[in-house]
């Protein structure tokens, strides 16, 4: 089953409002100038909605219910993996994170999921550049929104962040969670529009193992990011 995002409505509605107007003028030109102009003109104002449409699609998914699992936050294929220092998010600041980063193309799914029960405790928005989600410059350079805080599994607590990345061709960030909310996992929260990049940040000591290397195509909600090590385990 699948439905369209609200956080998509103006776009995906919009459209849809422009190309029932639309139908109207091509069914006039089919009826009384060339039934094949018509016809062909009204068949290609609804494949490009339906174009449009599929970007803000949401496919039911199967949250990953495993307490230990963190799932990723987006669709997308994995870019890199590998642990930063100029991350840039102050609650942060002075500690080093692991980063998993996503690049979502044009075709992928764009609503972003919470890899794990969170309580958001620090929001950042950051104004940037449009560089293509595939260049390596994107992460530091390009226009940003980053939601931190404390993430919950297994019966640990732990440092957790969240970054939505503009692309070339993404040029709206929409994320809902303030400081002070919280997230279950797999709770959708925002969506970047069209083509971009989301990361996973984490502290390395966090217990978290990876479950994902580079080049993996990952699902938001389905796909097995990492595991973190249970309170029961540690002790064992």
């Amino acid at each position: 089953m699948m439905h369209l995002t609200k956080h998509g409505r103006r776009e995906w509605l919009g459209s849809a409002v422009i190309a029932a107007l639309l139908s109207w003028v091509w069914i006039w030109v089919a009826v009384a100038v060339c039934p094949v102009a018509g016809g062909i003109l009204l068949g290609m104002t609804w494949l490009l909605w339906l174009a449009i449409a599929a970007f803000f699609r949401v496919p039911e998914r199967r949250i990953i219910a495993d307490a230990d699992a963190l799932v990723s936050p987006a669709d997308g294929v994995v870019r890199d993996i590998g642990i930063v220092d100029d991350h840039g998010i102050e609650l942060f600041a002075g500690q080093s994170l692991m980063r998993i980063g996503i690049f979502l193309s044009v075709l992928d799914v764009h609503v972003n999921r919470a890899p794990c029960d969170m309580e958001v405790q620090y929001r950042n928005y950051r104004e940037g550049r449009f560089l293509d989600a595939r260049d390596e410059r994107c992460a530091k350079e390009n226009e940003s929104l980053v939601i931190a805080g404390t993430g919950s599994a297994a019966g640990r607590q732990f440092p957790l962040a969240v970054r939505q990345v503009s692309g070339a061709i993404a040029r709206r960030i929409v994320c809902v969670p303030q400081p002070g909310d919280m997230l279950r996992k797999g709770d959708i929260y925002g969506m970047i529009k069209f083509g971009s990049r989301t990361e996973l940040y984490y502290h390395p000591e966090s217990g978290m193992t990876p479950c994902v290397q580079i080049g993996d195509k990952v699902r938001s909600g389905s796909s097995l990011m990492g595991r973190i090590e249970s309170v029961s385990d540690e002790h064992e």
